[in-house]
């Protein structure tokens, strides 16, 4: 059975003071995808990592983990990008070794999600993906860099809509007016402002292929 993993760390969370603000949120997200620490994990502070057996929701997972940490309104003179932003490593591939700690279990999807996790800095990037498809990889990393210029410099206002769009697929525009506390109109330039037609076109993509290639 394949699996996927996501290996991540928050970028410069050592000038951030309280940790427990960007932490709290951050546990709460990835504890809709299991328990800890036998699917997912925080350590040494700001590093952290997650199985999901799913392998079409993880594109979806990570933007919603990059969305919700750019939403974080930390600073109350942060009126425009959060000092919070994240760093995600995708490694798609198979279990061989399952234990009680995510941080003990072993395959060949952990080994993708550490590699490319490493080389994430060197890239200048903040997302990527490593599979046992080097095509398919070659082509989702090009996607997600492109997807990764705007979100990296997403306003708190951009990922927040994110956030919610990832959150609550469902809700129309007005509804998420009421819940952010804006008119519709507002929502649909934060909506343009943040490209969320363009991220759900690169999950879109990237549904398709692995469906194919997990088959």
């Amino acid at each position: 059975m394949m699996i996927a993993v996501i290996k991540g760390d928050i970028i410069a969370s050592r000038k951030i003071v309280q940790q427990d603000k960007w932490q709290v949120p951050l546990k709460l997200l990835l504890s809709k995808w299991g328990r800890s620490p036998r699917n997912w994990e925080l350590v040494w502070g700001d590093f952290f990592q997650i199985e999901i057996s799913s392998l079409e929701s993880v594109i979806r997972f990570v933007f919603e983990l990059k969305s919700l940490m750019k939403s974080l309104d930390i600073f109350p003179e942060s009126k425009t990008m959060s000092p919070v932003d994240v760093r995600l490593a995708i490694g798609i591939g198979d279990k061989t070794f399952s234990a009680k700690r995510i941080a003990e279990s072993n395959g060949s999807a952990f080994i993708h999600a550490g590699e490319k996790f490493d080389l994430l800095k060197r890239e200048g990037v903040t997302m990527g993906i490593q599979s046992d498809w080097p095509d398919f990889d070659e082509e989702m990393n090009l996607y997600l860099k492109l997807v990764g210029l705007f979100m990296d410099k997403w306003s708190i206002s951009s990922a927040q809509i994110a956030t919610l769009a990832f959150k609550k697929p469902e809700a129309t525009q007005s509804e998420m007016g009421k819940i952010l506390g804006v008119k519709q109109s507002a929502v649909s330039r934060r909506w343009n402002r943040a490209h969320i037609d363009e991220l759900l076109a690169v999950e879109k993509i990237y549904q398709k292929k692995i469906k194919i290639l997990s088959t």
